[in-house]
């Protein structure tokens, strides 16, 4: 399950899973306010959305075989996220806490790399 989407990620009504599993991990991730030392005021996501929701289909079902079965959910917004708003949420759910972590971590490197959503920085005074 994912969404890419220009809405904001309300991180508190995030959809539920089905119960049943023993460990929740969530990743929320921010907009830091510095990018390579400088201020800015935001990043802003492109993406080439067919090729990305393909992807994300394909990282799940990955996930699924090659680490068993688990829930996960990931959003990231598109367009201009302002500094401090968050731009990707990831939940993964799972019957061990450590394999929860664990798969949260694979799951957002494997969105950083494969994924094709693109970030521009934007600079204070651009």
């Amino acid at each position: 399950m994912f969404l890419l989407s220009h809405d904001p990620i309300p991180a508190e009504q995030t959809p539920a899973f089905a119960s049943g599993e023993g460990a929740e991990v969530r990743f929320l991730g921010t907009v830091r306010d510095l990018e390579d030392g400088r201020l800015i005021t935001g990043i802003d996501y492109s993406v080439y959305l067919p090729m990305a929701e393909k992807m994300l289909a394909e990282l799940i079902t990955q996930g699924r075989q090659d680490h068993g079965p688990h829930e996960v959910f990931i959003q990231h917004r598109l367009g201009l996220v302002a500094a401090a708003e968050p731009s990707i949420l990831i939940r993964v759910r799972s019957k061990h806490s450590a394999e929860s972590f664990d798969l949260c971590r694979w799951y957002l490197k494997e969105v950083k790399t494969r994924v094709p959503i693109w970030k521009r920085p934007v600079f204070a005074g651009e």
